[in-house]
């Protein structure tokens, strides 16, 4: 595995996984720091020699592409959100767009996690249709993640809504706190729980003075890190995510579901490939806390019935739909096709 060092390297090569460390800066746009990016890409690649490279996030999907293409490694890329990148239409667009259609040209399959970043690079002639695939996601895990895989709450009057994920602004932040505040103006018994990273340096990222300035005047609660999201999303009534930001399928709204949490999220790619309105949770306008607020008091208002059928109806979805397992054999298939291939050269 080739990828920068953390604090989780050590699972993964108690996994048994080969651990090559390499310096990657996600969110730089320096073109020295990215050329210097593709040089190691190529050494290590050049010194490992793999049978196959799978790409995933954005610059593995760039710069070890072309750097496994000009080895002659077959390639598969997983695009797992368009991140700032694609956001605008400025010059960063226009880079990302190169070096993308650079970069993914000779690769054997592209997997996209929602059908939105799947239809804009064929529209766009980055990809070829015969490429593109479109996965659940990253698929979940239906046995870890099931409605009695946590230890039931404690009876809490007041109704818990939950928010999970990188504390970025872009995730709905904001928005889900001035929610919040109105919902509390309004003397509705509701408590909202922040669940995620902080301490990232980032203007992207809410700081924790802001966030520890929400907890004093009590409009939300915040929950802290986590290596286990269930009990938390087992506490919750319902898991909101009213995120604008360009990802592929949040990973939060999937496990949240096959729990049998019924959900509030943005009406925004990835999202609504997991929400159906008034089927397992209710879709929100983006950047907007006033409709988000309002179908919080739409959730507030629905019946414990109801609100178990969202849950059963979300559960039925995973089932159906986004099952690890499914993920699992569509990299096999695609993995044994691509090395076939090159075999037959």
């Amino acid at each position: 595995m080739l990828a920068p060092r953390d604090e989780y390297t050590p699972r993964i090569t108690e996994m048994g996984c080969r651990f090559v460390p390499i310096a990657i800066d996600p969110n730089g746009i320096n073109p020295m720091t990215d050329a210097a990016l593709f040089t190691a890409y190529l050494k290590r690649l050049r010194d490992i020699r793999p049978n196959i490279y799978l790409g995933y996030t954005i610059k593995p999907n760039i710069y070890g592409s072309l750097a496994a293409h000009g080895l002659g490694i077959p390639v598969i890329n997983n695009i797992t959100g368009l991140g700032a990148a694609f956001s605008g239409n400025g010059a960063l667009w226009w880079v990302a767009d190169i070096l993308y259609r650079l970069a993914l040209a000779r690769s054997h399959r592209v997997f996209f996690q929602n059908g939105d970043d799947r239809a804009l690079f064929i529209d766009r002639s980055i990809v070829r249709l015969e490429q593109a695939e479109l996965l659940p996601g990253s698929g979940v895990n239906l046995t870890k993640f099931h409605p009695d895989a946590a230890p039931p709450a404690a009876h809490c009057p007041e109704f818990r809504f939950l928010l999970i994920g990188r504390l970025l602004w872009e995730k709905g932040v904001g928005e889900f706190v001035e929610a919040a505040r109105t919902l509390k103006a309004e003397h509705h018994r509701i408590i909202c729980t922040l669940l995620g990273f902080v301490d990232v340096k980032s203007p992207a990222m809410v700081d924790r003075t802001v966030i520890e300035g929400w907890v004093r005047e009590g409009v939300v609660e915040y929950l802290g890190v986590t290596d286990d999201v269930r009990p938390a999303i087992a506490a919750a009534d319902c898991v909101v995510l009213p995120s604008y930001y360009p990802e592929g399928t949040p990973r939060t709204l999937i496990e949240a579901a096959a729990m049998a949490t019924p959900l509030i999220a943005a009406d925004a790619p990835g999202c609504r490939d997991v929400v159906e309105h008034g089927v397992n949770g209710l879709l929100c306008s983006i950047r907007d806390s006033g409709h988000l607020a309002m179908r919080m008091r739409e959730m507030l208002s629905l019946s414990p019935q109801m609100r178990k059928q969202m849950g059963r109806a979300g559960r039925l979805k995973m089932e159906q739909g986004f099952d690890e397992r499914i993920v699992i054999h569509r990299y096999a298939e695609a993995i044994h096709s691509a090395l076939s291939q090159s075999r037959n050269k």
